[in-house]
Parts: C-alpha cells; sequence; structure tokens
C-alpha cells in the first residue's frame, strides 16, 4: 500500500524523505513553490540526489508535487493567466530534476465568464505550456464546486482533456472531499461512483488520490477537510476507498489538518485494514 501525506519542501528535499520513513510512509506530496504565492527556491541538486537515493533503497512509490493555489489557468486576467502558464513551465522544468512523476493542480475559476469559457482558458493555457517531451504526468484534481471553481464534475475534467493535444499527458486526482462535496456519493454508492467516472474519463485516467474526510455534508459544495474517521465521509467509507479493487493499488496522499506525528497516527489506522 503506497500512503503519504503533503510535508514541507521548505526543509528539503532528503528530510522530507526521512521525515516519510519516520512517519511510515512510502509516498508523500509537497508544493513545487509557496502554494500562496509564486516564488520557488533554486533547486539543490545534491539535497535531490540524496532524495533519489533514499527512495530507492527504501521502495518508494510516486511522489506527487503539487502547484501553487494562485495558479488559475482560467483566469480572463491576462497578467493571472500569463502567470499560470509560467509557473507551470517552470514547475515541469524544475520536475525534471526531482525524483517525481506526477504534478497535481486546481484546474482553475471562471470568475464570472462562465464554465465553458474556463474550460477553454485552461486547454489553451495547457497547449501553450506542453511540448509532448515532459516526463512528468499533470492531473487535473476534482474539486468541490465552490464559487466559480472548474472541475467538480467529470464532465468538466472530460471537456479540458480533451481539448489538450497532449492528452496523454493528462490524467486525475480524486479529492475524497472534494468529490464528495461535489455530489457524488462515495459514502453509499462507491461503485457507480467510479462506474460514472469510468464512463466520462475512463478509470485508467486515475493515478493518485487525495485521502480526506469531510467536515461538511454531502453536496455541500464546500472544501473543508476533516481527518480521517473524523467527518462526514466517516472511517468504514475511507476503508472501502483503500480497499477497493479499482483503488487498491493506487498512490493515497492524506490532506488531513495535522501534523506529521498525527498523519503518522491515521496511516497505522488504515494499515490495519490493508
Amino acid at each position: 500500500m503506497h500512503i503519504g501525506c503533503h510535508l514541507m519542501v521548505s526543509k528539503g528535499y532528503e528530510n522530507m524523505g526521512k521525515v516519510a520513513l519516520e512517519i511510515g510512509a512510502n509516498v508523500f506530496q509537497f508544493f513545487t513553490r509557496n502554494p500562496r504565492g509564486g516564488k520557488a527556491k533554486a533547486l539543490d541538486l545534491e539535497d535531490v540526489e540524496k532524495l533519489r537515493v533514499l527512495m530507492k533503497e527504501n521502495d518508494f512509490g510516486p511522489l506527487l508535487a503539487h502547484a501553487p493555489y494562485t495558479m488559475n489557468m482560467a483566469s480572463y486576467k491576462e497578467d493571472t493567466w500569463e502567470f499560470a502558464k509560467r509557473t507551470l513551465a517552470d514547475d515541469l522544468k524544475r520536475l525534471e530534476d526531482i525524483p517525481c512523476s506526477l504534478y497535481t493542480f486546481h484546474p482553475g475559476s471562471h470568475t464570472g465568464k462562465g464554465y465553458d469559457y474556463g474550460i477553454e482558458r485552461i486547454a489553451t493555457g495547457l497547449n501553450e505550456v506542453f511540448t509532448g517531451n515532459e516526463n512528468t504526468l499533470i492531473l487535473l484534481e476534482t474539486m468541490s464546486g465552490k464559487g466559480t471553481e472548474i472541475g467538480y464534475t467529470f464532465e468538466q475534467l472530460r471537456a479540458i482533456m480533451d481539448k489538450v493535444k497532449y492528452s496523454e499527458m493528462l490524467g486525475v486526482t480524486l479529492d475524497t472531499c472534494h468529490v464528495f462535496s461535489a455530489g457524488y456519493d462515495i459514502v453509499n454508492d462507491l461503485d457507480n461512483v467510479l462506474e460514472q467516472f469510468d464512463n466520462i474519463i475512463g478509470i485508467d485516467q486515475l493515478k493518485a488520490i487525495h485521502l480526506n474526510d469531510s467536515m461538511k455534508e454531502f453536496n455541500s459544495r464546500k472544501d473543508r477537510h476533516a481527518g480521517i474517521g473524523e467527518g462526514t465521509i466517516g472511517l468504514e467509507a475511507i476503508v472501502k476507498i483503500i480497499t477497493h479493487p479499482q483503488l487498491k493499488d493506487l498512490p493515497f496522499y492524506l490532506e488531513t489538518p495535522y501534523d506529521p506525528e498525527g498523519h503518522r497516527k491515521e496511516m497505522e489506522l488504515l494499515k490495519t485494514f490493508r
């Protein structure tokens, strides 16, 4: 079982790997840069190489890089859109040197221009950035649908993918809190939700799972993560997710409101069911 959590890159790549091992993780997620800003530190290639060795020696699964929240590829504002494209291009270039094969981002918010406009804007931006030679798989994250977010329905994600030239570079990160809040009943009807995903996107396009409980009720369109078993999704449903035949071999990344020690306890709990 590949399971881990979000760790802070500011403490160094090798250190993140060591922290992951200390808490029983064999994967982890990290922000490529300040999540509320745009700057990224210069890479310490020696530090990166130490992480590469540590991962190989300890049979790590795929690492997941997360784009900053400030990256809105759906924006109608030219400066915001250009920033998103520059950030994505720079992140993908940096990831060529980091042992990380997956990169996830929030598709974006149309901020009043409508979903069709936003979807077109996202796809156009991706087409301007992608060369087709990247070694990283870019994952669209399923969203909760708050405000003017794009990507809270499987159809919206499919529409983006259909408009991207190098669509083989795209996959999906399924966030359990987000899809539950968006109206997909993963508690009472997980099989049907996965069938919908397969029919619309293709289950083979699902590459990673953000494993979170939810503070808010079903179909709330709110994005509030809760600790495993402490929210409206509940432990029983989460266990069904991590043991489901179509999901159990995917990497799981906790984004629950805890420090590494809290994540260790969550992972120990989940491993008892695997």
